[in-house]
């Protein structure tokens, strides 16, 4: 006889709690949200890489029940690589997870249960996806929110429609840029 092995969920601290994780990401607004900054990364990283960890392993699905649960792991899945692991290939691993878990969120309303000023970062996950599908989606659904949004959804939409992809990732993920690409990026193109 053997004995079967059981992932069991990790126990974790009380910070990390949806609440813990919206709190935290509200605090630190719309300047440290989409600016690079070390300290940032590694606060956030150092807070809530477990909450991360486990919300990659599915641990956290519960959360995907409330508005504010469900926000926690978008953030979790799409905003938190981002910042802890800029710059490497990991910052993208959960892109795919984080569409999922906002496009369940937002056929259940979510999006319209939570304060206006952190509704995008449900749509995030759209504006990061290299999918032009995914692109067109977040532009509409951004067209109800502040116009720095709508701009920024617009801007990655014209991107994926040019090159299919984001220049500014090929370096990080090893893929080799086309000569367009590379004038794009050297003239000042968006990166990221």
């Amino acid at each position: 006889m053997t004995s079967a092995i059981i992932d069991t969920p990790p126990a974790l601290p009380q910070t990390h709690r949806p609440s813990e994780v919206v709190g935290f990401w509200q605090a630190a607004g719309r300047k440290r949200w989409f600016s690079k900054s070390t300290s940032f990364d590694a606060e956030f990283k150092q807070r809530f890489l477990p909450a991360h960890e486990a919300a990659l392993r599915g641990y956290l699905i519960g959360w995907s029940l409330t508005a504010e649960g469900a926000l926690a792991l978008v953030l979790l899945l799409d905003q938190f690589p981002r910042n802890a692991f800029r710059d490497t290939p990991r910052a993208y691993e959960t892109d795919a997870l984080a569409r999922e878990t906002a496009d369940q969120a937002i056929a259940k309303g979510f999006d319209r249960q939570v304060e206006e000023l952190l509704r995008p970062f449900f749509y995030m996950p759209f504006m990061h996806s290299e999918h032009l599908a995914d692109q067109q989606r977040c532009v509409a659904l951004c067209a109800g929110v502040d116009a720095s949004t709508q701009r920024a959804a617009v801007k990655h939409r014209v991107i994926i429609a040019r090159f299919g992809r984001f220049p500014h990732r090929n370096a990080v993920l090893g893929r080799v840029s086309t000569p367009e690409e590379i004038t794009f990026l050297a003239d000042g193109g968006f990166k990221g």
